[in-house]
């Protein structure tokens, strides 16, 4: 509704990684923030001005991010003897042990008031209790002065194919919600949050996974080339094979393998029949892709690899949000076994990061891994639906034409991007030989010392010239000075909100995020020879500031790290940056 009123967003769900979290518990609650704003929008937010808690443990879990000023709304029914002891209250007064009290809270028989407002629905009791969601809405609407015809329209779009008797029952609820909040005299203030000015054009609201699978759909159109993707379902990247199979009407295939190695294997051999070749897990599954990803370096087959990172090592926390796949992106396989990394920024850039890690994949013949994260696979912002005008046609190598000798040379390479040709099979006199075994430039098994160690240095240079094609390091601030912010991945807007509260107070710096980070862009060290010193913060121990550090070792590198499962807090970089300035 946000969205579509024209306000800004970010949205953080934040679930259980057990499957059957037990009901009641802490660690069973699920939450859903949602941040809007009449200004731009960067992170899902630090503290909340509104805190819905269904029972007890929702309240317990939630009210340490409610800020001093904000609202609380409980449903009184849920917080009886059962319901404060599975929590873990120690008193029959959370508000007083939890010394939220001061905040305005609205304590009201929810369940109740939607099982009176149903009870003339037909409905059987679990499905009107089902509906509460829809009395807290309407509430909300009151609270935040939001018309509720938004809503409505939505209703009727959701229910009118397969369940039009849901249609009037939800539209009551919410009214009789709203009506509520307008009559109980409790709420002291009411907000308007205005619509954000934006640019013009149509918009709609995105998740990262859904963005991350368009895409690669835009890829495929803007190279004339059918999408494969062959995965193994896995949290929380699953979302990306299930738009994928969606779109059968525009060229996508998908399989749902058997295992990971499966998938990655069956995407290598779509590769080597002239698709557009996708697989997507996340770390676990990496794990078990890195023998057939070397299979894929050896080969020099296009292929886009999308890693959607979440909490590790093993199964971790599954619904949690890490960048600690880094490391494994850039060296975990055996031998020397370069490929580019891509890292996604925000849920909408996961669109631009796709396309962008197809059009490396298929023009420079290399697998390629996007690193996304669940923060933004899950997360939702509105998304400027662009012209794919805008965007470049995707041009692959194709062997078009045998040398003069009539002998097809697969490894044979183009002499500036070292680019060797892509021959499909079935295609008359370019018959040749792939495999894991080294070749030479023939497609010869060869091995020659030195024939091998060319080939290794030559598969290293390709991937290093790509930088000549990304975009270069943009610098937010001052072109030098004493420090120097540094992101990858979905820290993105956090970094950016953490820098623009530091230089309200007073304080000068500069923020760069990489969006690219195997080949860095070409002019990293140009910008980093402009600072004294550089702040890298990351979701791990420090995997990127490892990486620059072993590239500019002369560089003083400051690191602002965090392995909670959670995203940042800007105020936990901003605590960084202070420190960083005053050192």
């Amino acid at each position: 509704m946000s969205a579509i009123y024209g306000n800004d967003l970010s949205t953080f769900p934040d679930y259980p990684a057990e499957i059957r979290a037990p009901h009641g518990t802490v660690s069973g609650v699920s939450g859903f923030q949602v941040h809007i704003g009449s200004e731009h929008v960067t992170t899902p937010g630090d503290l909340c001005d509104m805190l819905v808690a269904m029972n007890p443990a929702a309240l317990k879990a939630n009210a340490k991010w409610c800020k001093s000023t904000a609202m609380i709304i409980i449903d009184s029914d849920a917080f009886d003897s059962s319901g404060l002891e599975k929590a873990g209250f120690k008193t029959d007064d959370p508000l007083e042990e939890l010394k939220v009290a001061d905040r305005t809270v609205i304590v009201a028989p929810v369940s109740t008031l939607t099982l009176e407002s149903l009870k003339d629905s037909g409905l059987d009791q679990k499905a009107v209790l089902k509906c509460k969601n829809m009395f807290i809405l309407g509430m909300a609407c009151f609270i935040y002065s939001r018309p509720l015809d938004y809503i409505y329209s939505y209703l009727e779009k959701k229910f009118s194919k397969k369940h039009p008797e849901m249609i009037a029952p939800n539209k009551k609820v919410l009214f009789d919600g709203y009506s509520y909040a307008a009559n109980i005299q409790a709420i002291p203030n009411t907000y308007v949050v205005e619509p954000s000015p934006k640019k013009k054009g149509t918009y709609r609201n995105i998740s990262g996974n859904q963005a991350t699978a368009w895409g690669l759909l835009a890829a495929s159109e803007k190279s004339g080339l059918p999408l494969f993707c062959g995965s193994y379902p896995i949290t929380p990247a699953t979302a990306i094979l299930e738009e994928l199979a969606l779109h059968k009407g525009l060229g996508a295939k998908t399989m749902q393998a058997e295992d990971e190695i499966a998938g990655i294997c069956t995407a290598i051999g779509a590769a080597f029949a002239g698709n557009l070749a996708v697989t997507t897990t996340s770390g676990p599954g990496l794990s078990l892709k890195s023998e057939a990803l070397g299979l894929a370096v050896m080969t020099e087959l296009p292929l886009v690899v999308v890693d959607v990172q979440r909490a590790g090592p093993s199964t971790g926390i599954p619904t949690k949000t890490e960048q600690t796949d880094l490391n494994q992106a850039l060296y975990g396989r055996n031998g020397e076994c370069p490929m580019p990394i891509v890292a996604a920024h925000s849920p909408a850039h996961c669109f631009d990061a796709a396309f962008q890690a197809a059009k490396i994949a298929l023009e420079h013949m290399t697998p390629v891994i996007l690193l996304s994260e669940g923060f933004l696979g899950n997360g939702s912002e509105p998304w400027l639906i662009p012209s794919m005008s805008d965007y470049p046609e995707i041009r692959p190598p194709f062997a078009t034409e045998l040398p003069e000798d009539g002998k097809f040379k697969p490894f044979r390479r183009d002499p500036e991007t070292l680019v060797r040709q892509w021959a499909i099979p079935g295609m008359k006199g370019f018959e040749h030989r792939v495999g894991g075994l080294e070749k030479n430039h023939d497609g010869v098994i060869s091995s020659d010392p030195e024939n091998h160690e060319l080939m290794v240095w030559e598969r290293e240079q390709k991937v290093e010239r790509i930088a000549s094609c990304i975009p270069a390091l943009e610098v937010d601030g001052p072109a030098s000075g004493e420090l120097l912010v540094v992101g990858w991945g979905g820290t993105y807007g956090h970094i950016l909100s953490a820098v623009d509260q530091a230089r309200k107070e007073g304080k000068t710096l500069s923020f760069a995020h990489f969006d690219f980070i195997k080949p860095l862009p070409a002019n990293t060290a140009e910008v980093f020879a402009s600072f004294k010193r550089i702040l890298v913060c990351e979701l791990n121990c420090g995997q990127f500031a490892a990486y620059l550090r072993n590239i500019f070792p002369e560089k003083d590198f400051r690191l602002c790290n965090k392995v909670q499962g959670q995203p940042f807090l800007v105020k936990e970089i901003v605590e960084s940056i202070n420190k960083a300035l005053q050192s």
